[in-house]
């Protein structure tokens, strides 16, 4: 499922950068947030309000791809989930950032739906919709179904872990969004 774009950019632009949600730009997992079921838990990672403005300026769509099992589980509500994206796109404004366009996926864990990641179908929906060149996008995730499903879509791959070594398959580690964001500068 998507939400309705809040921003249009120019129609020419082909390039895009999908990103996971929780753990690319929202904490999860942390002291402060379990899960991000209502918007009093979401909190933006350092540096990603610059990173997305940045990724703007550079002429990419920005997306969020996000599995949101706690939907199919009962855990939270589409509404509760629509208020989260509503507090996620209102702190990213202080920094002048936005997000193009949002698709979730509802469904359970292990629901077998053809739109949970790893399956690549959140980003061919919005490519489509979009008109994104996929082989010149990259998807950035914390996790190996973020990097799977980006690698099914043809797009490159980026993880993003504090890590040194990782044992998903990405094409590129970094630490953080930002720092992603800067070596596109000198890419």
């Amino acid at each position: 499922m998507t939400d309705k774009p809040r921003y249009r950019k120019d129609e020419s632009m082909t390039q895009a950068v999908f990103l996971d949600r929780d753990g690319v730009i929202n904490e999860v997992l942390t002291e402060r947030v379990t899960f991000v079921n209502e918007p009093g838990d979401f909190h933006l990672l350092d540096g990603v309000g610059e990173a997305i403005k940045l990724l703007h300026d550079k002429n990419y769509f920005v997306f969020v791809v996000t599995n949101q099992g706690g939907i199919g589980l009962g855990y939270m509500t589409k509404a509760a989930l629509k208020m989260v994206h509503e507090q996620m796109q209102a702190d990213l404004a202080q920094y002048g950032a936005v997000i193009d366009d949002i698709a979730y996926c509802p469904h359970a864990p292990h629901a077998g739906c053809f739109c949970r990641k790893p399956e690549p179908q959140m980003l061919l929906d919005l490519a489509a919709k979009h008109n994104i060149d996929l082989s010149e996008s990259y998807m950035i995730g914390d996790r190996e179904p973020d990097i799977s499903a980006g690698k099914r879509a043809g797009v490159k791959t980026v993880l993003i872990s504090q890590k040194e070594r990782h044992t998903a398959s990405a094409d590129m580690l970094f630490p953080d969004l930002f720092t992603f964001t800067s070596w596109l500068d000198d890419a």
